[in-house]
């Protein structure tokens, strides 16, 4: 009853090696996912999140590609939101902003 049998070890190898390779596989997974995000993060710092470039491509004032948040206001000329510390001007006329 308590004996050694080829079955019982035949199981015992098996529920072994898939455990095993779970782990392995969960791994994987978790290293993809990482690396998925951190291209993600990469792409959205390269082109500003859609938000905050210029025409030109151009990276804005506000923009920050450590990707720290930073307070925006909106241009009372031409209503695109602007970091409110060096905030650059928008190339109309009558912007309030430097630059």
């Amino acid at each position: 009853m308590l004996g050694f049998s080829i079955q019982k070890l035949l199981f015992t190898v098996a529920a072994i090696f898939a455990v095993w390779y779970g782990f392995k596989w969960v791994g994987r997974m978790k290293k993809v996912r990482e690396r998925e995000a951190r291209e993600r993060l990469r792409r959205q710092a390269g082109n500003g999140g859609g938000a905050g470039t210029s025409e030109s491509g151009e990276f804005g004032a506000g923009v920050s590609v450590s990707g720290a948040a930073e307070e925006m206001l909106e241009c009372p000329t031409c209503g695109a939101f602007v970091a409110i510390t060096g905030a650059k001007s928008c190339g109309k006329a009558d912007c309030p902003y430097p630059g």
